[in-house]
């Protein structure tokens, strides 16, 4: 469980209820019950999995027309401490005045 250590007593504070905490009847399944399952797409319906799909790209910045493209750049220090010295967002300040050299 990814090294996540099982909580075997209710603790108060988490979110839940002892009455939550005593409901839930969690035993560890048996070899025969691990032997009879079904891979998940055999029982669930289709629309679930579109479902999931659905959210996941539905998530993360929307894609944009011109992505801008990393590269490696060497630049003198005294330049790159100037530009960080002018607080976040120093990158794209050095792209725009690149991109106004090119156009200019």
């Amino acid at each position: 469980m990814n090294g996540t250590k099982l909580k075997t007593k209710f603790e108060s504070g988490r979110g839940y209820t002892k009455e939550d905490w005593d409901a839930v009847e969690s035993p560890e399944l048996t070899d025969d019950e691990l032997a009879r399952m079904r891979p998940a797409r055999e029982v669930l319906p289709p629309e679930f999995f579109e479902g999931i799909e659905e959210a996941r790209r539905a998530r993360g910045r929307p894609s944009i027309a011109a992505p801008k493209q990393v590269v490696s750049i060497r630049l003198d220090p005294d330049v790159i401490a100037k530009f960080k010295a002018t607080g976040k967002g120093w990158q794209s300040r050095i792209n725009e005045i690149l991109k106004k050299a090119k156009l200019g």
